[in-house]
């Protein structure tokens, strides 16, 4: 299960839980694209609930779309990860590290409102 939602011009939440596969995966990606359209020094909130292991098809569907990928993850310069596993967390704050222009911070579900306050300070940048 999944749900993009568009909540200003440069903002953008993401609810995931469960298993995608391949046909998932493909629906997912085209709305995550579409409605990133426009976007510019974005931020997103990106909600992971029970999170499960994609199929190898889905997996095979987001590495055939990296070039879209790579264009649409410019278009945010924050991203605040709600995750209760912590490996997830470390993860998520390590691809941050990993992209240049990006910041990508955990919390856990329970800080929300700690997230969205990150979300909204401006960058040092």
């Amino acid at each position: 299960m999944y749900r993009i939602e568009k909540r200003g011009p440069n903002r953008l939440d993401l609810e995931f839980s469960g298993k995608l596969n391949s046909d998932d995966m493909r629906i997912l990606l085209d709305e995550l694209i579409e409605k990133s359209e426009g976007v510019e020094h974005g931020r997103m909130l990106y909600r992971i609930g029970d999170f499960q292991m994609p199929t190898l098809g889905a997996i095979g569907i987001e590495l055939s779309r990296i070039p879209k990928l790579f264009s649409l993850i410019r278009k945010y310069d924050r991203i605040a990860v709600l995750v209760e596993r912590s490996w997830l967390q470390k993860a998520s704050e390590l691809e941050g590290k990993l992209i240049p222009g990006l910041e990508i911070k955990a919390f856990d579900p329970a800080q929300e409102s700690a997230a969205e306050h990150w979300l909204a300070a401006l960058s040092a940048n």
